[in-house]
């Protein structure tokens, strides 16, 4: 028997209550006349999340996920599945099966992301109707073409129709969409959005029958933004990226935290991490009822949410931020072509005494990259990088095969020395390096490319993050990867890199749908012109 003051999301009451279980089973739930100083609560979902950014794989994620009262998510494994397909998508499940939460997944709508960058995978409308066939597929994920859409793309409307021939629904991703072109969108049968970062522009597709996704993630916060809208609206809380030196921290239990401080009334904030995602994703959790699985969690009050005891399916698997369950993650081989390059591969010939580049601007704490120009000096029939302006090579190696290198120019990241290279660049996941010593960088590019991961080198010291699952995620314990994290983050620091996330900055220069300029494993592209430039002009 389970006692505390009983939170009932459909009805929005609150009492005093015991719930009597048989054999894990919620049989019964009775009224008490006497108060508790605590609270029983559905189990907490996050429905939108890219479990690769936590670094971790699912089992270690729902490790530590769980002990912050998260029994269930949904799941996009859209990273993973540009690397290594359905293989990829097919061990996200399997590992996800070996602990108690509850992982559902969207079925990824854009594989491979775009068509001016090689990826691991090709997903088109029958592998999309293969996955939406099995129970733990939710949803078609997160339809980031908006304009293969809008233009209607055969393609693209052919995985939207399957979704809604199967009777999933359908995530959307359509950041500043306003208008007409947002109608067609939303007509077209997508029903939430993550990316609203202003008031008006949730207003608006709220108005127009979008269901919204109020983002509060490591890479993106848009809660106090959007609270206003979400303190009166049917929404859902949501992180879309976690980064696991913040969920040793918290998780949803922080963000209801956060809601209730901003104004949000507990019973709003709670419907909307529970009952209103299992709703709309047609699961049967999200409630405690005998009726449903007994996935509840105990909290010391609904004002911190701290999180005292999490049960799943009856059974009790976290108490007092400890995980009661074993993991054993599966293996998989990284995926990666090794690569053996040498520091002249990572400089460009050129003739003459000075040369006009293009360079790429990395903003702080911002996705975007800006598009700008400066004249630099030629040293032995190549353009050398220039450390003390602050410009530095950026260089991306094709991961599944055998290809030349494309180059650039880039600045913003403040190395004096050495170089930085990760597998982790959205979203096909070439592997990516940014140096200022083309000896470093082969010397970084190298080794990350046999570990997966990150890699920090001055060309002597060297620290490095391993992420054995196709380059993005470790099967390692959450804590091992947090603190392997920051001592790279520490050498980074040395060489002069003062951006707050500088891996996560690396990782964006790749993605090609967002502006101004960006870099592809086939060369520098322009994402407002949506074409392919050379990083020297004339």
């Amino acid at each position: 028997m389970i006692e505390g003051n009983f939170v009932d999301v459909i009805s929005g009451d609150i009492f005093p209550a015991s719930l009597d279980l048989y054999e894990h089973h919620l049989v019964r739930i009775n009224r008490r006349p006497v108060g508790h100083d605590h609270y029983i609560i559905p189990g907490m979902i996050d429905c939108h999340i890219h479990i690769e950014s936590s670094k971790l794989c699912p089992s270690r994620f729902a490790e530590m996920a769980m002990v912050h009262g998260v029994t269930a998510v949904v799941a996009d494994p859209h990273e993973i599945a540009n690397v290594m397909g359905m293989a990829g998508i097919n061990y996200m499940v399997a590992d996800g099966a070996k602990v108690p939460m509850h992982f559902f997944f969207t079925a990824p709508s854009c594989v491979p992301a775009t068509p001016w960058e090689t990826s691991g995978s090709v997903l088109g409308w029958r592998e999309v109707r293969s996955m939406l066939e099995k129970d733990q597929f939710v949803a078609l994920g997160e339809m980031m073409d908006y304009l293969g859409v809008i233009d209607e793309d055969p393609d693209v409307l052919a995985k939207i129709e399957v979704a809604k021939d199967m009777g999933k629904p359908i995530d959307g991703h359509c950041p500043g969409l306003t208008g007409e072109d947002l109608e067609k969108y939303i007509y077209a049968g997508i029903s939430t959005d993550h990316e609203s970062i202003t008031l008006e522009e949730a207003e608006e597709k709220a108005m127009r029958g979008m269901t919204i996704m109020v983002r509060e993630g490591s890479a993106s916060r848009n809660m106090k933004d959007l609270i206003p809208f979400a303190k009166d609206n049917r929404c859902f809380l949501v992180t879309d990226d976690m980064e696991a030196d913040e969920l040793v921290k918290g998780y949803m239990d922080k963000r209801l935290k956060l809601a209730v401080e901003y104004g949000m009334d507990p019973i709003h904030a709670l419907r909307a991490v529970t009952l209103w995602p299992a709703e709309h994703y047609g699961l049967d959790i999200g409630k405690v009822e005998p009726a449903a699985p007994a996935d509840f969690v105990i909290v010391k009050d609904l004002e911190s949410f701290k999180v005292k005891a999490v049960y799943v399916g009856g059974r009790l698997v976290a108490r007092n931020g400890k995980p009661l369950f074993k993991v054993e993650p599966l293996e998989v081989h990284p995926a990666i072509h090794h690569q053996d390059r040498a520091p002249q591969d990572f400089l460009i010939a050129h003739q003459g005494p000075r040369v006009r580049v293009r360079l790429m601007e990395v903003m702080s704490r911002q996705i975007e990259s800006m598009a700008g120009e400066v004249e630099m000096a030629i040293w032995d029939g190549h353009i050398r990088p220039d450390p003390n302006r602050d410009i530095a090579i950026i260089a991306v190696a094709n991961r599944y095969r055998e290809a030349p290198l494309s180059l650039g120019f880039i600045r913003g990241f403040g190395l004096k020395r050495g170089a930085i290279a990760s597998t982790v660049a959205h979203d096909s996941h070439n592997i990516v390096c940014v140096g200022v010593d083309p000896a470093s960088m082969a010397k970084a590019m190298n080794e990350v490319s046999r570990k997966g991961g990150y890699v920090a080198t001055d060309g002597i010291r060297e620290a490095s993050l391993e992420l054995d699952v196709a380059g993005l995620m470790s099967t390692s314990h959450i804590q091992d990867v947090v603190d392997n994290d920051g001592r790279v983050i520490d050498l980074v620091r040395e060489l002069g890199c003062e951006l707050p996330s500088p891996f996560m900055t690396l990782s964006f220069q790749c993605l090609l749908v967002l502006p101004e300029l960006k870099m592809s494993d086939r060369g520098l592209f322009d994402s407002v012109e949506m074409r392919f430039v050379d990083p020297v002009i004339g």
